[in-house]
């Protein structure tokens, strides 16, 4: 069982491999030369796959932001490593380098702008009066409050020179940007922090969200968001009216993937959605109570079942020390509920939060086996030390960077 789990998990990724689905999707050459400006988890892979069936005549070049660890050998579009989930000074220069070139295109040139998720924090461009320093200290105050993405990314568009529209507004070309979304309903604005797209937050929607998350931010930034000078470009805006935004590939897509490789088993694969929010441990306990339903009266499915679902849970640090991302927080909850079931929780970029696993396998006897080693299951996840629980077990899921990013999944089979 665990490999099957594992199998379904690999379909899921496979499913959003750039280096498999960018070919079609890529415009045609344009008159002028092609600067490709690429930001996120896949920006690698995604140049690649650019340089692959870009015709060897028509100019190309351009730059890649992508996370440490995450870079490949290309030869037209230079790639650079930097930090994620917190921005740091190689992700500004590269930034700020895009930023120049696309002011310098013509009209009869073409941006071509690969974006995926992580690229908010890799194509960090502070804007003016905000250092990066500042910028690092309200990321992590925010990583570390609970708030969903498209709050943080709200926040982080006033904070920025490039996103939430800024990108295509500097450019004179037209402008096509192929998107691997990393979010809960695929909208442009909300991946990467939509430096390409219209933005509809205003700076006193991210003033809320600070407060709402009780964040009391550096001053600068309390006071540009304060100030409210310099809008992002807004829907309506013509300066949208040369720009295309395509998604590429999606959660769905790839829960899809996933959900084949357990029909063929003969087990009946459920998609629950690939939109599923909320705090990790909470919505487990959801997925707790749809099995307890089916085990004890086969509804609203007979098993063999397979619920598929995936999205972007949070988990609010409670205690300093504990570690582990979203996806085992989720396996420990449901662990806990359960007594034990057969189920995976990994990310698909994989990375599972900030540690280096993509996730991690929960079996009918983990809750058993852990108590032999003398761990409690309850205590760890009152210290968000989900990884120290499923590490201890030989349980994580490690696969390195995977090099695409459609966000969490997860499988629980109830046989």
């Amino acid at each position: 069982m665990r490999a099957l789990l594992e199998e379904s998990f690999r379909a899921a990724v496979a499913a959003a491999d750039p280096r498999r689905i960018m070919g079609p999707q890529l415009p045609p050459p344009p008159r002028g030369r092609t600067l490709v400006a690429a930001a996120g988890k896949a920006a690698a892979a995604m140049a690649l796959a650019v340089e692959t069936h870009w015709p060897a005549a028509a100019p190309l070049e351009g730059i890649a932001i992508t996370r440490y660890g995450h870079g490949l050998a290309t030869r037209r579009i230079r790639v650079v490593e930097a930090g994620h989930p917190v921005p740091d000074e190689a992700g500004e220069a590269a930034a700020r380098e895009i930023l120049q070139k696309t002011r310098e295109l013509g009209t009869d040139d073409l941006l071509l702008a690969l974006l995926s998720g992580g690229g908010s924090s890799l194509l960090s461009l502070p804007a003016a009066g905000i250092r990066m320093a500042d910028l690092k200290t309200v990321t992590q105050q925010l990583l570390n409050s609970g708030a969903a993405i498209q709050e943080m990314n709200a926040v982080r568009k006033h904070l920025s020179a490039i996103h939430g529209g800024r990108l295509a507004a500097a450019s004179r070309a037209p402008v096509v940007a192929l998107i691997i979304s990393d979010v809960t309903g695929d909208d442009p604005t909300h991946i990467a922090s939509g430096p390409c797209t219209p933005d509809p937050t205003t700076y006193a929607d991210a003033l809320a969200i600070l407060r709402r998350y009780r964040v009391t931010p550096p001053a600068s930034v309390k006071a540009r968001l304060e100030g409210g000078a310099d809008e992002t470009p807004k829907p309506g805006d013509p300066v949208f009216a040369k720009v295309q935004n395509k998604v590429v590939a999606t959660a769905h897509r790839s829960l899809e993937a996933a959900a084949e490789v357990f029909a063929r088993q003969g087990i009946t694969p459920v998609i629950l959605g690939d939109t599923i929010t909320g705090e990790a441990a909470e919505v487990a306990k959801v997925m707790a109570a749809l099995v307890r339903e089916i085990k004890t009266h086969g509804n609203p499915w007979k098993p063999p079942v397979a619920l598929i679902s995936g999205g972007e849970c949070t988990v609010t640090i409670r205690s300093e020390g504990g570690r582990g991302g979203r996806c085992a927080e989720f396996l420990l909850s449901l662990g806990i509920e359960t007594g034990g079931v057969w189920a995976i929780a990994a990310d698909t970029d994989g990375i599972d939060g900030s540690e280096d696993n993509a996730g991690a396998v929960l079996s009918p006897d983990s809750l058993q086996r852990a108590s032999l080693q003398g761990l409690s299951a309850r205590a760890l996840l009152a210290n968000n030390d989900s990884y120290g629980f499923f590490s201890t077990l030989a349980d994580l899921v490690t696969t390195g960077p995977t090099r695409t990013n459609v966000n969490d999944y997860r499988a629980i089979v109830v046989p």
